[in-house]
Protein backbone atom coordinates (compact mmCIF):
# COMPACT_ATOMS: atom_id res chain seq x y z
CA UNK A 1 0.00 0.00 0.00
CA UNK A 2 1.29 3.55 -0.62
CA UNK A 3 2.36 5.39 2.28
CA UNK A 4 -0.11 8.47 3.03
CA UNK A 5 3.09 10.76 3.14
CA UNK A 6 4.07 10.39 -0.31
CA UNK A 7 1.00 11.22 -1.89
CA UNK A 8 0.66 14.07 0.17
CA UNK A 9 3.95 14.86 -0.55
CA UNK A 10 3.68 14.72 -4.50
CA UNK A 11 0.44 16.68 -4.51
CA UNK A 12 1.91 19.46 -2.50
CA UNK A 13 4.97 19.17 -5.46
CA UNK A 14 2.60 19.60 -7.70
CA UNK A 15 0.82 22.67 -5.88
CA UNK A 16 4.08 24.41 -5.85
CA UNK A 17 5.11 23.85 -9.43
CA UNK A 18 1.94 25.41 -10.01
CA UNK A 19 2.53 28.58 -8.04
CA UNK A 20 5.68 28.83 -9.86
CA UNK A 21 4.23 28.53 -12.88
CA UNK A 22 2.25 31.86 -12.16
CA UNK A 23 4.88 33.85 -11.48
CA UNK A 24 7.18 32.49 -14.40
CA UNK A 25 5.30 32.03 -17.68
CA UNK A 26 5.23 35.12 -19.64
CA UNK A 27 1.72 35.95 -20.36
CA UNK A 28 -1.76 34.68 -19.07
CA UNK A 29 -1.98 31.73 -21.46
CA UNK A 30 0.98 29.90 -20.08
CA UNK A 31 0.00 30.80 -16.69
CA UNK A 32 -3.62 29.57 -17.01
CA UNK A 33 -2.10 26.19 -18.50
CA UNK A 34 0.54 25.55 -16.13
CA UNK A 35 -1.39 26.68 -12.99
CA UNK A 36 -4.27 24.51 -14.09
CA UNK A 37 -2.46 21.44 -15.28
CA UNK A 38 -0.77 21.32 -11.53
CA UNK A 39 -3.00 22.29 -9.09
CA UNK A 40 -5.25 19.69 -10.82
CA UNK A 41 -3.26 16.89 -10.77
CA UNK A 42 -1.77 17.98 -7.30
CA UNK A 43 -5.68 17.94 -5.62
CA UNK A 44 -5.76 14.39 -6.85
CA UNK A 45 -2.84 13.36 -5.09
CA UNK A 46 -3.66 15.28 -2.25
CA UNK A 47 -7.23 13.48 -2.27
CA UNK A 48 -5.71 10.58 -2.99
CA UNK A 49 -3.95 10.56 0.37
CA UNK A 50 -6.80 11.50 2.46
CA UNK A 51 -9.10 8.76 0.77
CA UNK A 52 -6.13 6.28 1.99
CA UNK A 53 -6.08 7.92 5.30
CA UNK A 54 -9.85 7.13 5.48
CA UNK A 55 -9.07 3.85 4.76
CA UNK A 56 -7.11 2.96 7.92
CA UNK A 57 -10.57 4.71 10.23
CA UNK A 58 -12.53 2.23 11.72
CA UNK A 59 -16.07 3.69 11.18
CA UNK A 60 -16.05 6.63 9.10
CA UNK A 61 -13.59 6.26 6.33
CA UNK A 62 -16.32 4.93 3.53
CA UNK A 63 -18.28 8.14 3.93
CA UNK A 64 -14.76 10.18 4.06
CA UNK A 65 -13.81 8.25 1.01
CA UNK A 66 -16.78 8.87 -0.77
CA UNK A 67 -17.18 12.51 0.33
CA UNK A 68 -13.78 13.29 -1.25
CA UNK A 69 -14.49 11.57 -3.93
CA UNK A 70 -17.15 13.92 -5.02
CA UNK A 71 -15.22 16.50 -4.58
CA UNK A 72 -12.52 15.15 -6.34
CA UNK A 73 -14.77 14.88 -9.21
CA UNK A 74 -16.00 18.03 -8.72
CA UNK A 75 -12.39 19.31 -8.97
CA UNK A 76 -11.93 17.36 -12.09
CA UNK A 77 -15.09 18.96 -13.94
CA UNK A 78 -14.54 22.27 -12.76
CA UNK A 79 -10.77 23.41 -12.87
CA UNK A 80 -10.33 22.91 -16.54
CA UNK A 81 -13.93 24.32 -17.34
CA UNK A 82 -13.08 27.66 -15.38
CA UNK A 83 -9.86 27.71 -16.79
CA UNK A 84 -10.82 27.80 -20.79
CA UNK A 85 -13.58 30.13 -19.43
CA UNK A 86 -10.79 32.66 -18.64
CA UNK A 87 -8.78 32.21 -21.18
CA UNK A 88 -11.84 33.08 -23.64
CA UNK A 89 -12.69 35.94 -21.81
CA UNK A 90 -8.84 36.69 -21.94
CA UNK A 91 -8.58 36.22 -25.64
CA UNK A 92 -12.48 38.47 -26.53
CA UNK A 93 -10.83 41.60 -24.12
CA UNK A 94 -8.03 41.59 -26.75
CA UNK A 95 -5.09 39.90 -24.30
CA UNK A 96 -2.57 38.37 -27.31
CA UNK A 97 -0.24 35.35 -26.69
CA UNK A 98 3.92 37.09 -26.10
CA UNK A 99 5.21 35.10 -28.50
CA UNK A 100 3.34 34.87 -32.20
CA UNK A 101 0.98 32.02 -32.73
CA UNK A 102 -0.99 31.00 -35.40
CA UNK A 103 -4.64 32.03 -34.47
CA UNK A 104 -6.97 29.90 -35.67
CA UNK A 105 -10.39 32.11 -34.26
CA UNK A 106 -9.55 34.69 -35.66
CA UNK A 107 -8.62 33.47 -38.97
CA UNK A 108 -12.20 31.65 -39.26
CA UNK A 109 -13.76 34.55 -37.85
CA UNK A 110 -15.80 33.12 -34.57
Amino acid sequence: MIHIDILLGIGMLFQILGSLALHRFPDVYTRLHGATKCSTFGSIFIYLGVIAYGITLPDSGLILGVHTMLVMLLILLTNPTGAHAIARSAYRSGVMPKQAVVDKIKEDGI
